[in-house]
């Protein structure tokens, strides 16, 4: 079976509802990203990022999986599939995709301010508490304050390593729905083989020039319809 590579970004979240940070109209528009989505942000004001992320929280309970979730985890009848997703959403997952790595964290989890998530690839100290709130003075087992399970700005990315293996494996390569500005995600296509054929599904032109790339100019559910069209023809 072809080991499929999906790597993922806020194009496909965004037709679920689920607001995204740079699309016109989005979040950082409405915040400013160093307040919110950076680990000075969070020593300067704990309260609003916990605040932030409630938000976001309870944004996500109400989204649903869409058309192009719901066909990515189809695919794992056919090919064996690993989704590499810079979403901190659960959609892939409650889709019925069965492994899903998450670059950024994930927006249904936190763990100790003091923990070593930023250092290391341990995740015991990592607590599910789903769509509710957590407010300043919620403490962790070892009694220091919880943190979204995010990673921010300014800090390391600690699965990138895992990413890179999984696309260095590939034997195809799908990027959806990412702006390929964020690294070190934006980088990872460059691990594929050299044989590897990539196919870019976004609505606006990505920044990739790869004589193996194909690419597909629209939305994240129109667009995995064609991909599964280009497979089917073997182009």
């Amino acid at each position: 079976m072809k080991k499929l590579v999906i790597l993922t970004g806020a194009g496909v979240s965004a037709e679920s509802g689920f607001a995204t940070f740079r699309d016109t109209g989005g979040l950082w528009e409405q915040y400013d990203v160093n307040d919110v989505a950076s680990i000075e942000g969070w020593y300067r004001n704990r309260k609003l990022v916990l605040d932030f992320y409630n938000q976001r929280r309870a944004q996500l309970k109400d989204a649903r999986p869409n058309e192009a979730h719901l066909a990515m985890a189809r695919l794992e009848k056919d090919y064996k599939v690993s989704v590499i997703t810079q979403n901190v959403d659960n959609l892939h997952e409650r889709a019925g995709s069965t492994y899903v790595l998450h670059l950024h964290g994930e927006l249904t989890k936190v763990r100790p301010e003091n923990g070593l998530y930023d250092r290391t690839e341990s995740e015991a100290e990592v607590i599910d508490v789903g769509y509710r709130p957590v407010h300043l003075g919620d403490l962790a087992p070892n009694g220091s304050q919880l943190r979204p399970h995010i990673v921010f700005f300014g800090e390391a990315v600690p699965h990138i390593g895992k990413a890179i293996d999984l696309v260095e494996e590939a034997d195809i390569l799908l990027i959806v729905g990412s702006s390929l500005q964020v690294y070190p995600a934006a980088g990872l296509y460059r691990y594929a083989p050299n044989d590897c054929p990539i196919y870019v599904i976004d609505p606006k032109p990505v920044p990739i020039a790869d004589p193996r790339v194909t690419l597909i100019t629209d939305v994240a559910t129109k667009g995995m319809i064609r991909f599964r069209e280009l497979l089917s023809s073997g182009k």
